[in-house]
């Protein structure tokens, strides 16, 4: 669906994205990170046609996004950062506006103007100013206008920025739906939203493309280190940490204080425990060894990846 091959893009002498080589496959949902400034907006408008490259190639839908423009664009739907919204209409008569001058006849837009507001859930503001609308329910206008022509591609710049936690949580499950009959490619710089909707990511930093994987795959190709979360009974937690610690190659041992652990564990009535070890040392063996040969419970012992936030920070730092 996406293909880019050997992009350059430069300001003047500025190079901003330098030699960038991608493909989208139909489907799929990529998530696209960097650092402000390492390029990710820049290769998203050159990919809708909003900006053409320096040199390289681009084909969406298997047009050239430079020679066949047009035809690229119309399998196309761009959600950027700040969305392009006229304030002085209703939500209807904007949605209708930017079908028509996509080309839409006066059916397909009146057959698709019903489906696209309820699928948004912007039916009980159809009616209403856009320049009314609070921050989140404008975002839906942005979606609305995006997928209104029915493209094969949805492309999104940061979509859930400046919204309220709750409509967030909404936004999120809206992009989900959409992937399924939709090739999407997001930016954002929340990085617990890729992981939650994007299987596969891809990093960009200082204008190249740094990473291309799913998180989990990043994150046992980046790690020089294992973390693993045990769930002891038995004893309390402060012996089973002195023990622990004595092990060799273990880094680092702690109570797990995330919130859901600490609660599942006071109902279950046992210890979470986070354990930082080098890897590749059978940690795990000798950290189960000594739950046993002292008695203990031993609930749970699971080996945990890297965070997207430690994938993020390992690839674009001092880069």
């Amino acid at each position: 669906m996406i293909r880019v091959e050997h992009m350059y893009k430069n300001y003047g002498p500025y190079p901003a994205v330098i030699d960038v080589s991608f493909e989208v496959l139909k489907g799929e949902i990529v998530g696209f990170l960097g650092p402000n400034g390492a390029g990710k907006t820049t290769t998203m408008r050159s990919i809708t046609g909003y900006l053409p490259p320096t040199s390289g190639n681009i084909t969406v839908s298997g047009f050239d996004t430079v020679k066949y423009s047009l035809d690229a664009r119309r399998h196309i739907g761009y959600l950027p950062e700040t969305v392009p919204l006229y304030l002085d209409m209703t939500v209807i008569d904007y949605l209708t506006f930017m079908g028509r001058i996509r080309g839409m006849n006066r059916k397909w837009v009146e057959e698709r103007i019903p489906k696209v507001i309820d699928h948004v859930k912007l039916g009980d503001y159809r009616n209403t100013l856009v320049g009314k609308l609070s921050k989140g329910y404008r975002q839906r206008t942005g979606i609305a206008q995006a997928i209104l022509h029915e493209p094969d591609v949805l492309i999104m710049d940061e979509p859930t920025i400046g919204i309220d936690p709750i409509q967030v949580v909404e936004t999120r499950e809206l992009i989900s739906e959409l992937g399924e009959s939709h090739t999407l490619l997001i930016s954002s710089h929340i990085l617990p939203e890729v992981s939650t909707i994007c299987p596969r990511v891809l990093v960009i930093s200082d204008g190249r493309i740094v990473a291309d994987d799913k998180p989990s795959n990043l994150s046992q190709r980046l790690s020089g280190n294992e973390r693993i979360e045990l769930g002891v009974s038995g004893t309390d937690p402060k012996t089973a940490i002195s023990a622990i610690r004595k092990i060799k190659n273990i880094i680092d041992v702690r109570s797990d204080t995330r919130a859901e652990k600490l609660d599942q564990a006071s109902k279950e009535n046992y210890h979470s425990i986070l354990v930082d070890t080098k890897s590749n040392n059978n940690s795990s063996e000798k950290i189960a060894k000594l739950i046993v040969d002292n008695g203990w419970g031993l609930r749970n012992l699971t080996p945990l990846p890297m965070t997207l936030e430690e994938i993020f920070l390992q690839l674009t730092q001092d880069k």
